[in-house]
């Protein structure tokens, strides 16, 4: 079983309806919702493409999956979720636009967000201890001769590369697109989410995700509430 600390909005905001729609999978219900096809993307093109982000569902990354230490209980993690989102306040997250990330595509800031590379360090940082070392499967599975020398080293201590000053946060929407797709895969994307989302967005939570078992896919196990709020399970 595995762990992740991810950012969702809240299950009824439109921003995570359309998502939902668009990935193919409710990570709240777990239920699937047929694609079907939008635009020049028909319902094939676009499963292929969201395969991938499908499984883990609509989040932003904050701690990425993790197995439980030796050490640990679940118990032990929320109740350390619930002390530290009791303390935070919500960071606004304006200006959501869609963008190109390595070749794939994902919803980003449009302008750098001091606050929530903060949240997300501190995350990073406070949850270690709840954190297995990676194994050498998960390690070579990052393909770690593709990373430069931060990447890597936030890999082995941190179990992932893309923190601290590597940190860009994104709410990914489809895997890897061939260059000569990606026009035709935009254009569908800014037909389905047009101006989402234009009900206010901020960070004001953090979701604990889970994958129940190898290679199953990630469902909403608790959404913690920043300040003094009760947890609420959905598992």
């Amino acid at each position: 079983m595995r762990y992740a600390i991810y950012f969702s909005p809240p299950r009824d905001h439109e921003l995570t309806v359309a998502a939902a729609q668009w990935l193919g999978r409710d990570a709240f219900s777990g239920l699937p919702i047929p694609a079907t096809g939008l635009g020049a993307l028909g319902a094939g093109a676009q499963a292929y493409y969201t395969a991938a982000p499908r499984r883990y569902g609509f989040h932003g990354t904050l701690k990425a999956p993790f197995r439980l230490a030796s050490h640990a209980r679940e118990g032990d993690l929320l109740r350390a979720l619930g002390e530290f989102c009791a303390t935070m306040a919500p960071v606004p997250l304006p200006d959501l636009a869609i963008g190109l990330l390595g070749g794939f595509f994902a919803l980003v800031p449009a302008r750098e967000n001091g606050r929530l590379n903060d949240l997300a360090n501190r995350v990073v940082a406070g949850f270690d201890r709840f954190r297995a070392p990676l194994s050498d499967a998960e390690l070579e599975r990052r393909r770690p001769e593709r990373l430069s020398r931060a990447e890597l080293r936030n890999l082995y201590n941190w179990g992932y590369p893309y923190v601290f000053d590597a940190f860009r946060f994104h709410m990914t929407l489809t895997g890897h697109v061939e260059e000569h797709e990606r026009d035709r895969v935009e254009i569908a994307l800014r037909r389905h989410f047009g101006t989402l989302p234009e009900q206010e967005l901020s960070v004001d939570r953090l979701t604990l995700f889970v994958e129940r078992e190898s290679g199953a896919p990630f469902d909403v196990h608790s959404v913690h509430e920043f300040g003094a709020q009760p947890v609420r399970a959905t598992a």
